[in-house]
């Protein structure tokens, strides 16, 4: 994949990210498609952005939810306005500093240009357990943890 085509769609991806972690329900749906599926942490489906604004909206407004910290693992080209991101994604709790493994999750997004502008055809959230692995939720929570002290390096200025 070209560096310009990847710069996009990890800011596309960042986009996303940062309108979740600022709890702007239509800020998050703006970004996908006419016919843009999100599935959620729970396995939850919203189809299109008036759905998905729906559906994150009540999610912002009930629940005190926590920031991602996340990880782009790698960024692929499927054709030339196709792409793939994978990301890997963990959450501080609010009122926390450290990571809960719990919530580890894989990010994929499936992003589609369309006369020039990126857009996301689909976002899912999927948990992260690795059911009787337990030293694979250790390996990603570490890997998460490094990426939020560099987060908290780079804000405290140092």
């Amino acid at each position: 994949m070209q560096a310009q085509e990847t710069k996009e769609v990890e800011n596309l991806y960042h986009q996303l990210i940062e309108a979740w972690n600022s709890r702007h329900a239509g800020g998050m749906a703006e970004l996908f498609t006419a016919d843009g599926e999100l599935i959620g942490f729970d396995g939850s489906l919203a189809s299109g952005p008036n759905d998905i604004l729906g559906h994150l909206q009540p999610i912002f407004e009930q629940h005190p939810t926590a920031p991602f910290t996340t990880k782009v693992k790698h960024v692929r080209l499927l054709d030339s306005n196709t792409a793939l991101l994978r990301a890997v994604a963990g959450m501080v709790p609010p009122g926390q500093s450290e990571l809960n493994p719990d919530v580890n999750t894989h990010h994929t997004l499936i992003a589609v240009r369309a006369g020039g502008q990126w857009r996301i055809e689909l976002f899912q959230n999927t948990p992260a357990q690795f059911h009787g692995r337990p030293e694979l939720v250790r390996q990603m929570t570490e890997e998460l943890a490094g990426v939020l002290i560099e987060n908290k390096t780079k804000h405290n200025g140092g």
